[in-house]
């Protein structure tokens, strides 16, 4: 499995420790720079596949930042910044930046919108993970086809694709509001529960506990052992 790994940039130790805290919780691996001579000489020397850069920051501004890696890479930036003129704004998007949070955020929000993130990433090459092997469950998109311990199982559309969405972002918490959006669409007007229920209905098909509830979030799928 790809490690999902990310580069903070930010010189503020308690905003880094609580980003850093949250990412880890979902499953992230994160990478810290304090100026931006730092995150430049780490972004060269790692395999990120996002960037969470903040503005103000030491030695090379966090514009000159962006401007550096975009050069480089088409890896997701998101800029995070107490910075909030519609000017700023417009520089970081021209600049190459994926989204703008301004400061003071939302924990929450932060964490959904990396999720997202990473979603669209997985998205983009759907091709690579067409065959999924997680513990005893085989997985395989263009057959549309399960296997649990060598035999194959029956799902319906929605329980084939929620599966293949936790399995897709393994140890990765997923909120219920983006299992929604991402397996019934974005315009689906009903209520969480029918998330609630499609997982009830594989778990009664599972003999592991691979989808734990993360109580008040969302769900998780793990290979334990």
């Amino acid at each position: 499995m790809m490690t999902k790994s990310i580069l903070l940039v930010e010189d503020e130790v308690l905003i880094q420790d609580m980003i850093t805290e949250i990412l880890k919780q979902n499953g992230y691996h994160v990478i810290v720079a304090d100026n931006g001579e730092e995150a430049i000489k780490l972004f060269e020397e790692n395999d990120v596949q996002v960037v969470i850069l903040d503005l103000m920051i030491p030695k090379i501004d966090g514009f000159s930042v962006c401007r550096a890696i975009r050069k480089k890479s088409d890896v997701y930036i998101v800029i995070l910044s107490a910075r909030v003129s519609e000017d700023d704004k417009l520089l970081g998007y021209e600049l190459g930046a994926d989204d703008y949070i301004t400061k003071p955020f939302s924990p929450k929000v932060l964490s959904a919108r990396i999720n997202n993130l990473f979603l669209r990433l997985d998205n983009k090459d759907v091709s690579k993970n067409s065959v999924l092997i997680k513990g005893n469950i085989v997985l395989d998109v263009k057959s549309f086809s399960v296997k649990i311990d060598d035999q194959p199982v029956q799902l319906r559309k929605k329980e084939f694709d929620l599966l293949y969405m936790l399995m897709l972002n393994e140890n990765i918490v997923l909120t219920r509001e983006e299992i929604l959006d991402k397996v019934w669409g974005y315009d689906y007007f009903g209520d969480t529960r029918a998330v609630d229920s499609v997982i009830k209905s594989l778990r009664k098909i599972m003999s592991k506990d691979y989808i734990q509830t993360i109580v008040g979030v969302g769900y998780k799928f793990t290979v334990k052992g």
